[in-house]
């Protein structure tokens, strides 16, 4: 990997390292809505990676697998930033099925049944699962949600560290988020809790999960799109009762 003057060669390490771009593709495109091909995701992180290339040193501190990963996955999702691969009406309906979620919780003192939220939003039980299919790569952050255009503070800045290091995502991870988010999954109903450890733990994809808990592949990225809704809500309704 290196030339006889002791630099890397780039091409090697590129070459080396392209299928590890391949598998983070695949791993993220199982998680996002047909519409995303999963060679875009390919070609920006081969850019990720000659990036990690030229940026990286040996006395980095990290090993390079490591540094690459980060740098790949970071471009990959400004990629899909970039191309808003996820509408902004299936953000809107999302969000009111998060505010849906909130409303609820506080009046029944417990996570709503999908009856209870078809109910609360006037939709029949089909619809409102129809809905949830809809939204299959509602995630748990959006790029917006460090610039809400809506107010001048957003939820998320209740769990950022007090030092900012100007890294907004290593911000929140340093400071109370993690922790809020692992109450928030302890929260969910117990299949939902299931199905996000399946899902972000044992990596299986939504095909494999449904054989595990006995439905269909639809019926896994409905409820995955529920148990994103009710994290976000709480996490939501965490910050601003003070609870961060």
């Amino acid at each position: 990997m290196y030339t006889a003057s002791g630099k890397s060669d780039k091409n090697s390490i590129l070459t080396e390292h392209a299928p590890l771009v391949k598998r983070l593709a695949y791993q993220l495109k199982a998680r996002l809505p047909p519409s995303v091909e999963v060679d875009d995701l390919v070609q920006a992180g081969m850019i990720g990676l000659l990036d990690a290339v030229n940026r990286y040193e040996d006395n980095h501190g990290a090993q390079f697998e490591t540094y690459a990963i980060q740098r790949i996955r970071g471009a990959m999702l400004d990629e899909l930033r970039s191309s808003d691969w996820l509408p902004r009406g299936v953000r809107q309906n999302m969000r009111k099925i998060e505010n849906a979620i909130n409303e609820l919780q506080q009046k029944l003192g417990r996570p709503p049944m999908e009856t209870e939220l078809a109910k609360h939003l006037k939709l029949s039980l089909i619809d409102y699962q129809e809905l949830l299919g809809e939204s299959g790569g509602h995630q748990l952050l959006y790029y917006e949600d460090f610039h809400d255009a809506d107010t001048k503070e957003h939820f998320l800045d209740h769990f950022c560290t007090d030092e900012r290091s100007g890294d907004p995502l290593q911000d929140l991870l340093h400071g109370d988020f993690r922790d809020a988010v692992v109450h928030a999954i302890n929260s969910l109903p117990e299949r939902e809790k299931l199905l996000m450890g399946l899902y972000y733990e044992q990596e299986l994809n939504l095909k494999e999960i449904g054989a595990v808990m006995g439905v269909s592949e639809s019926r896994v990225s409905q409820l995955h799109s529920q148990a994103v809704a009710r994290l976000r809500a709480s996490l939501r309704e965490r910050a601003w009762t003070g609870l961060a």
